[in-house]
């Protein structure tokens, strides 16, 4: 069974400012590269595929289309981010699952992984990345995602696209 998730992908431009902004990456973080960038709304696990996507079809019907940008970085243990503006998000994300989840919805954009026990790692990023704002986009659609292990980290696959209305 695969691992799923729903997410939202930002438009090229948005993760072109992106890696803009965060300029050269290093610093002992494990950067995530762009092509893997999203803002997860739900996290699903190893399941049926075909299962998620009828529940998920009723689940986001007549959904109304959602205003996105992206802003200063923050970070969670082991995890730099960038937090997601606003809160037009939160009832789109209950509705992909994320309320089945035990810790609160935090709507984000996961940059970089470092060790949780060296938080000090991810201070100068969330300096330089403290006035960072993007674009506001239209969110238009929902992707669901499959998430396959392989050596150089996960590859990230969309395996279906819902799409909101306003699109």
């Amino acid at each position: 069974m695969p691992v799923l998730f729903s997410a939202l992908l930002p438009p090229d431009d948005v993760v072109e400012a992106i890696a803009e902004a965060v300029g050269e990456p290093g610093g002992g973080l494990r950067w995530e590269p762009p092509e893997r960038w999203h803002v997860t709304l739900a996290y699903y696990g190893p399941d049926d595929l075909e299962t998620r996507t009828a529940w998920l079809e009723r689940r986001l019907a007549g959904r109304a289309a959602v205003g996105v940008r992206l802003e200063k970085a923050a970070t969670f243990p082991g995890v730099l981010w960038l937090t997601v503006a606003g809160t037009e998000l939160t009832p789109l994300a209950h509705a992909a699952g994320a309320d089945a989840e035990s810790r609160p919805y935090a709507a984000h954009l996961t940059l970089a992984r470092f060790p949780r026990e060296d938080p000090g790692r991810a201070a100068r990023w969330t300096q330089k990345l403290a006035g960072f704002t993007s674009r506001c986009w239209q969110a238009t659609e929902v992707a669901l995602m499959t998430s396959e292990r392989e050596p150089g980290g996960p590859r990230y696959r969309v395996a279906r696209v819902f799409e909101l209305d306003g699109a």
